[in-house]
């Protein structure tokens, strides 16, 4: 049956030549090519069942990495503070005990004066 519009002709003619296709496929192949498509099939599955396994593997890695580096990021933020009060409290220690030019001076001139009566 022939149609009036191009479109329709040509939609006709690509069915008829995918019917004659599916029919010589199924000459060579018969029920195997059923059973070649079910076992493709099931490998695309079960690569993508794997392929999602991995992507939450790696979601669940990075989601780990990113914890152990904020742990070590706070350990090490906490180490450089008590490190810094420890500097800082040595240098006031060491402020505490240092005695000044003045003082020495005069400290000085005492013991010279009492070696000299």
């Amino acid at each position: 049956m022939k149609t009036k519009t191009n479109g329709k002709l040509n939609n006709t003619k690509k069915e008829a030549e995918v019917s004659k296709f599916e029919a010589i496929k199924d000459i060579l192949f018969g029920e195997n090519i059923q059973n070649y498509d079910q076992e493709f099939e099931s490998v695309k599955k079960d690569i993508l069942n794997k392929r999602q396994e991995l992507l939450d593997l790696i979601a669940d890695t990075k989601t780990e990495l990113d914890t152990a580096i904020d742990n070590l990021s706070t350990d090490l933020n906490i180490r450089i503070t008590e490190l810094d009060d420890k500097l800082q409290n040595s240098m006031e220690l060491l402020e505490d005990n240092k005695v000044s030019k003045k003082v020495l001076g005069d400290l000085f001139i005492k013991l010279g004066n009492k070696l000299n009566d």
